[in-house]
């Protein structure tokens, strides 16, 4: 260890120094009296490290004897990971807040969890693959049963906990085969291995393996059945922290890995890709249609997108991740927006989640109203709106790679999950009339976000913000 790799794994570093800071200072503290100062200070630190890392050296640089890698693909992973976990953390303080549940471990449990997602995003090295995977993991674990005196939320930490267990156990074997075919751990030497373009059998039996591992994290099909009950379960800021972050941290790790270590053989992972993509497309866009819990409509939603976004990485290009890194980045800004509203759907004071509770809603809050159909819509893939476009470049990426397919498939899934999204817009437009319906009034915090993702979804259409350079960038980093 020298000090060029401290400076390169900088960000990470600040981040446990700190993880660790706001431990001991709340435990002797005050406890949970620190909660609010904890949690706006990880935000601040969050901030302050995506500028880091915004504002860093351009050059690909490796560290720890090359375990460690800082790109332009690792850049935009983290930029995206800070910047949704901060936003997340500050519309979710109301909610902890009011409900008894914004304990000083909350915010600390989640900077671990992001910091094992930065080492995600750059793992060059199958032991720093797991090492950051398993700090992730372990840390939403506790997040996800953090509400202690809810039945259904302890029982959707164990869910996810056990099926977590499964989904490590098959990644360390799949790592375990990698590493006694290819003689290293590290990615750069399992793809000297198969420089030919030919890959031996235990190799493929071990690259099936870390892809089934990684799936779990993406909640792909079939590895998607902890996700409705998570969702459900957890308390919905965590829910909302569970559909952003994480499934970027993941789908970047998963980049990584196919094209770092078997980057010569797309064809062989693609097939696998694809697979996923077509499973996870299908089985969320059919299996919302029948959901009356909004937040379980949400998880069947994130797997549908993961399955989107797993279309751009099967393409197995450079325009292919670029498709891909742009989706993730629209997905979890309409996400955000969408998790602003359900945070505050209550009645007399209480969290509703049904979706019939929005009938009519539209009559009552007109503004917000239209600003969750713009979300929805552009959730289902309608144009004008941005999400529209992250579909079209996902497409347009397994047309151009010779998956027609493959495309053909996306767009029947998506006009499929079009019918749960409209029927959300048809309660609010058109429902019928009902007793009780919604508390009205939201926080400023949480109007603005649903306001600003909205605005975002039809602006940003002329020229994504520059995110596409950036990602374009990014690509081409890590497919040379």
């Amino acid at each position: 260890m020298t000090a060029a790799d401290l400076s390169i794994a900088l960000p990470e570093i600040l981040l446990a120094v700190f993880a660790m800071a706001a431990l001991m200072a709340g435990a002797f503290g005050g406890q949970d009296r620190s909660a609010p100062l904890i949690l706006w200070a990880t935000v601040g630190a969050f901030l302050f490290l995506a500028a880091i890392i915004a504002t860093g050296p351009g050059e690909t640089q490796t560290a720890f004897n090359g375990m460690f890698v800082d790109d332009a693909f690792s850049r935009f992973a983290k930029i995206l990971i800070l910047l949704s976990a901060s936003v997340v953390l500050l519309m979710g303080q109301d909610f902890m807040t009011r409900r008894n549940l914004l304990r000083f471990e909350y915010p600390i449990l989640v900077a671990l969890a992001v910091l094992g997602m930065m080492v995600m995003v750059s793992a060059a090295d199958l032991i720093a693959l797991y090492m950051g995977l398993e700090l992730q993991s372990l840390a939403l674990y506790v997040i996800a049963a953090i509400r202690r005196d809810s039945v259904r939320s302890t029982e959707a930490g164990l869910k996810y906990f056990v099926l977590g267990a499964l989904a490590s156990g098959l990644l360390l074997y799949g790592a375990s085969l990698t590493y006694g075919f290819a003689g290293t751990t590290q990615f750069a030497g399992i793809l000297s291995t198969i420089a030919e373009g030919e890959m031996p059998l235990g190799l493929m039996f071990g690259l099936a393996f870390l892809l089934a591992g990684l799936a779990f994290k993406i909640s792909a099909v079939p590895f998607h059945m902890w996700t409705p009950d998570v969702y459900e379960g957890a308390p919905t800021p965590v829910t909302a922290f569970f559909a952003t972050a994480p499934k970027v941290a993941a789908m970047a790790l998963l980049a990584r890995l196919v094209f770092d270590a078997f980057g010569t053989v797309p064809g062989d992972w693609g097939q696998i890709v694809a697979f996923l993509a077509v499973a996870s497309m299908f089985v969320g866009s059919v299996a919302a249609i029948r959901q009356t819990d909004i937040k379980r409509l949400m998880a069947y939603s994130s797997i549908a997108h993961m399955g989107y976004a797993l279309v751009g990485l099967a393409a197995g290009t450079a325009t292919g991740v670029q498709a891909m890194l742009i989706y993730m980045a629209i997905y979890v800004t309409m996400n955000i927006g969408v998790f602003a509203f359900i945070l505050c759907m209550s009645r007399d004071g209480r969290p509703v989640t049904e979706i019939e509770s929005l009938n009519l809603y539209a009559s009552r809050e007109p503004t917000r109203a239209l600003a969750l159909m713009v979300l929805l819509i552009s959730l289902a893939g309608m144009p004008p709106f941005l999400g529209f476009w992250a579909k079209y470049a996902v497409i347009v990426a397994a047309v151009q790679a010779g998956m027609v397919w493959l495309a053909v498939a996306a767009v029947i899934a998506s006009v499929i999950g079009l019918y749960y999204y409209l029927r959300i817009v048809y309660l609010m437009y058109f429902g019928q009339e009902q007793r009780a319906g919604l508390d009205a009034g939201m926080p400023v915090l949480h109007s603005a976000l649903l306001l600003a993702s909205a605005v975002i979804m039809v602006v940003g259409v002329v020229n994504l913000f520059g995110v596409e350079g950036f990602a374009a960038v990014a690509a081409e980093t890590l497919v040379r």
